[in-house]
């Protein structure tokens, strides 16, 4: 059976968060990889990341993760992170978030700029659940236990620890 693809989204370096965010971050990953999933994250080329966090987190313990990166070159910030990084040729902002959230089973949102937004929407169209965090601000607070929009095709689930996050990922993707 193939091993479920996980999405970590969320703030780059340049949105300023914080150590608790941080500290989140690297949790989820390494949950995830000893859960045995696949992290699948936007690997920046330029500047470190929630996802990047998470992704080397996974690494660290093991885990699998695939590194969507923009434009061309498989060249990123955080080469640990990755396993192996798929160079999109799209632009950031746009092309590679689609190809991001189209490789994943289920998503998880850590906080959040436009960017995060951007696939939490194309997530969304495609019925691929999205787990918001609460605590560290940004898009995936601002859509913890809503809607996107009046389909009503799910609703955000929210949690607040890595613990949380990963048990109802596994609700989500029993139910898929």
């Amino acid at each position: 059976m193939r091993k479920q693809q996980i999405g970590i989204i969320g703030w780059s370096a340049d949105l300023n968060y914080t150590t608790l965010a941080k500290t989140f971050a690297s949790e989820v990953g390494s949950l995830l990889a000893k859960n045995d999933y696949i992290v699948v994250f936007g690997a920046e080329k330029d500047v470190d990341s929630l996802p990047t966090i998470a992704a080397y987190s996974a690494r660290k313990s093991n885990g699998v993760t695939i590194g969507i990166t923009y434009e061309s070159g498989t060249k990123v910030f955080n080469e640990a992170a990755a396993s192996s990084v798929i160079a999109t040729g799209l632009v950031r902002g746009g092309g590679r978030e689609t190809t991001l959230m189209l490789s994943c089973d289920a998503v998880i949102a850590i906080a959040g700029g436009s960017g995060t937004l951007n696939e939490i929407c194309v997530a969304y169209q495609a019925n691929i659940p999205v787990i918001t965090i609460v605590g560290y601000g940004g898009w995936s607070e601002k859509l913890a236990n809503t809607y996107l929009d009046d389909r009503k095709r799910y609703q955000f689930a929210a949690v607040t620890t890595p613990t949380q996050a990963l048990q109802v990922l596994e609700k989500l993707l029993k139910k898929r």
